[in-house]
């Protein structure tokens, strides 16, 4: 996991108009809140953050933030749960920030990757991905970038579930142990299935043009 200083002014005054007001002026509003703390409103400088989350895209990111606020400072420890974006533009138009202790557990998404290539793709079978991330709870030191799943050993038919993947030390995983991650389907299967989606499809079809 990264870590990552960065300033951010705090916000009195709050509110769409603001909030626009501090975009035009290069900054993204946000705020940071966690437990036994009340939220504070903050902004961030826009190219900063976008660089930072381009640099380090697909990994963890643990944000040493220096909160300033007329002349005096304080430090937060923080992950970034949540970005919003302008529908049209793309832009980062908020931020939320989740302020953390390294001795505390923490939440987090983390991606799931998928390594190898299994016997049963060799032998004419389509793998499916069927979970692409997968919810942990560790020490935010611990958080891994990423979670790979091995599917080498893997024949036609085959199914990966949550319970048969091994979690890095340190760390737990939430998700449902009967939840699928990955399965190897056999030729036939994925006709059935294209053919049953086109079925869906002209019946959906049928039923707007009544």
């Amino acid at each position: 996991m990264k870590t990552v200083e960065m300033s951010a002014s705090v916000r009195h005054k709050t509110g769409k108009e603001i909030a626009r007001k501090l975009r035009n002026q290069g900054l993204i509003p946000g705020i940071i809140y966690g437990p036994g703390s009340e939220p504070v409103p903050l902004a961030v400088k826009a190219n900063e953050l976008k660089k930072v989350l381009y640099r380090y895209r697909g990994e963890q990111i643990l944000f040493n933030l220096t909160l300033e606020d007329n002349g005096s400072t304080a430090q937060k420890l923080a992950l970034v749960k949540e970005l919003q974006y302008h529908p049209v533009t793309d832009e980062i138009i908020h931020v939320d920030f989740y302020e953390i202790s390294m001795e505390r557990e923490v939440e987090v998404e983390v991606p799931i990757v998928i390594v190898g290539k299994a016997k049963g793709v060799e032998t004419g079978g389509h793998l499916q991905q069927l979970l692409h991330t997968m919810t942990v709870a560790c020490l935010p030191g611990a958080i891994p970038d990423k979670i790979e799943v091995d599917v080498t050993e893997l024949e036609m038919g085959d199914v990966l579930h949550v319970r048969d993947l091994t979690p890095p030390e340190g760390v737990r995983y939430l998700d449902n142990p009967d939840e699928p991650v990955v399965t190897i389907l056999a030729p036939e299967e994925e006709k059935v299935e294209e053919a049953e989606e086109g079925t869906t499809e002209e019946t959906s079809g049928a039923t707007s043009e009544e």
